[in-house]
């Protein structure tokens, strides 16, 4: 199966930093709200899941989550979760290390469309 979403090597290491500090996490990605479209890391209960998320995979052992409408215009593209320096102007928990989380995004190939994960909605994730 291919997943939908990944993380590169320099988010893994600010993702240990904060699962240090905070705990278990999870990332939504913002729909534009306050900072654009923009992924943001929450601890596991300061977000609540709801029927209209879509639980798109993990990064890191953090479920990633987005909205079903925004998905649907989403679903053909690979997230790749990056960071890089700067502040962003959201809720994100690196955001007071001079950090902000990006998504760099790609169309997934044609062969690629048949072999996706499936994505399940309104599921929260129960992983500790």
């Amino acid at each position: 199966m291919i997943e939908r979403v990944s993380i590169t090597p320099d988010a893994i290491q600010v993702v240990e930093r904060l699962r240090a500090h905070y705990g278990p996490l999870l990332f939504h990605q913002s729909g534009g709200c306050c900072d654009g479209s923009a992924p943001m890391c929450f601890t596991r209960d300061e977000l609540i899941i709801g029927d209209q998320d879509v639980l798109l995979g993990y990064v890191h052992d953090c479920p990633f989550y987005m909205a079903a409408d925004q998905f649907e215009v989403w679903k053909h593209t690979h997230l790749l979760l990056d960071i890089t320096p700067g502040r962003g102007a959201s809720f994100s928990l690196e955001i007071p290390l001079g950090l902000r989380f990006v998504i760099k995004s790609r169309c997934f190939t044609t062969g690629e469309i048949t072999q996706l994960t499936p994505v399940v909605c309104g599921i929260p994730d129960k992983r500790e």
